[in-house]
């Protein structure tokens, strides 16, 4: 079925353009309203369609900067190829600042190949997966740990079966130069980078920064590592960018790859993120300042591993995440 969202620009003209994708929202404030997701292409000749998209949490916000700025600043005859840029994928959770939908509570990263008769949220990722994915050779999703997370720079990508996508995978893995990539099993049919795989397109995610707020030091490597996918793929002639650093691959193997909290109370971290850590090693404590008397509890690391993200506001409750981490891609 055809989707309801109708673009206010013209993918096959050439030069740039900007807009609204408008997704019909009937409420009692507009009865005949849309929402309006802002779009912005480039196009110069042949070359390849890149898809960057941020927003897709509404928190995270390294990724929707780096993509804004690149919409005003990226004119056409600096391009070869086509450019699509989403700053806020899922505009009403990135206007809210909030990880998931004010609407329908919706995790667009949860919600591919989404429907276009459902939620708002399921009709945004069935238009990004069968417009826009569908038009993509490539694609980075760019992430960030959010209001609860914060990462250290990392590329994310999974197995694919087929050994030359897998090779293009890795190829924009290397060209965007983080200081970590995470590599995982293939992941789950409803995330963005399973909307590009069913649609014949190249993808990585990547996860910048956090806090709920913009870090410069990520929103460096996230402009910096946007701008070599763009050298490596032949769309930007570039000069001026810094030394690449070599990327350290890790691998996520399984649950033992995260550590949760088991009850309540305040976390006392004591490891910071891109930090080599030791199986058993304390990973922090959970302190009770309503029963101040009792003893706080340790909380150990379950594997000798990287940490790649770690929880940011102090209280927490059972199933909150406290680490995500890496082992190194030999073990």
């Amino acid at each position: 079925m055809r989707s309801p969202i109708a673009a206010e620009i013209d993918y096959e003209a050439e030069g740039k353009q900007s807009g609204y994708l408008r997704l019909p929202h009937s409420v009692h404030r507009s009865a005949y309203g849309w929402i309006p997701i802002p779009i912005v292409q480039i196009k110069n000749g042949d070359g390849p369609t890149l898809l960057l998209m941020a927003g897709n949490h509404g928190d995270e916000y390294e990724g929707q900067v780096a993509v804004t700025r690149l919409a005003k600043d990226l004119q056409p005859e600096m391009l070869q190829g086509r450019v699509i840029l989403l700053p806020m994928a899922n505009f009403p959770a990135a206007k809210a600042g909030y990880r998931t939908s004010p609407i329908d509570d919706g995790n667009l990263n949860r919600s591919f190949p989404g429907d276009p008769t459902g939620t708002v949220t399921q009709v945004i990722a069935h238009y990004i997966e069968s417009v826009l994915m569908r038009m993509a050779d490539y694609a980075i999703d760019l992430h960030s740990g959010g209001s609860s997370l914060h990462y250290v720079p990392t590329v994310l990508y999974g197995d694919r079966e087929d050994p030359q996508e897998m090779a293009e995978v890795l190829r924009l893995t290397e060209a965007f130069a983080a200081p970590f990539a995470l590599h995982y099993r293939r992941s789950g049919d409803i995330v963005s980078t399973a909307a590009a795989r069913r649609q014949g397109a190249i993808a990585v995610t990547v996860e910048m920064g956090g806090s709920g707020t913009v870090t410069p030091y990520a929103l460096k490597v996230t402009q910096e590592g946007i701008e070599r996918v763009m050298v490596e793929l032949g769309m930007l002639q570039k000069t001026d960018l810094s030394e690449p650093i070599k990327t350290r691959i890790l691998r996520l193997t399984g649950k033992h790859n995260y550590v949760y909290a088991r009850q309540d109370g305040l976390f006392e971290p004591s490891a910071e993120i891109g930090e080599d850590i030791d199986a058993d090693q304390t990973a922090g404590w959970i302190h009770k300042p309503e029963a101040p008397w009792e003893d706080a509890t340790e909380v150990v690391f379950p594997i000798t591993a990287t940490v790649l993200c770690k929880r940011i506001p102090g209280r927490v409750q059972p199933g909150d995440c406290l680490y995500q981490l890496g082992q190194d891609d030999t073990a």
